[in-house]
C-alpha cells in the first residue's frame, strides 16, 4: 500500500484492515485455483502492478478492478451481499420506526374531530 496517500488518510484503520484482508482473500483464492498473477492480470485486462496492489489491499484500486477479479475467480455472486438492503438490519429497523411514526401521526390527526 502506498504510504501517506490521500486514500490512506481518508479511510479509518478498520477500513484499511478490511481492504488488506479482502486483498489477502483474493490472493488466496487465486492461489487455490492455481492461477498465476500474470495470468489473472491478463484475463482481467489489468497490469500485474494493479493486481498486486489489489491483493495488498491498496485503497487506490477501483471497484471495477475488484469486480473483474472476483468474476474471473468465480466469486462475483458473493459481492451481491455487500450493502444488500434486505440484510441491512439497522436500516430496516429505522425504516420500520419511521413508517410507524408516520402512521401514528395520521391516526392522531384522524382522531382530532372538530
Amino acid at each position: 500500500m502506498a504510504k501517506d496517500s490521500p486514500a490512506d488518510k481518508a479511510l479509518s484503520p478498520l477500513a484499511l484492515d478490511l481492504l488488506q484482508r479482502l486483498g489477502q482473500g483474493i490472493r488466496t483464492a487465486r492461489s487455490r485455483r492455481d492461477i498465476r498473477q500474470e495470468d489473472l492480470a491478463r484475463r482481467t485486462s489489468m497490469s500485474r502492478v494493479r493486481l498486486r496492489k489489489l491483493e495488498k489491499g491498496d485503497p487506490t484500486v477501483g471497484l471495477g478492478a475488484l469486480v473483474q477479479v472476483l468474476e474471473v475467480l468465480g466469486l462475483l455472486e458473493q459481492l451481491s451481499h455487500v450493502a444488500d438492503p434486505g440484510r441491512d438490519e439497522l436500516g430496516l429497523a429505522l425504516e420500520a420506526r419511521q413508517r410507524k411514526s408516520r402512521v401514528d401521526i395520521r391516526k392522531e390527526r384522524e382522531n382530532l374531530d372538530f
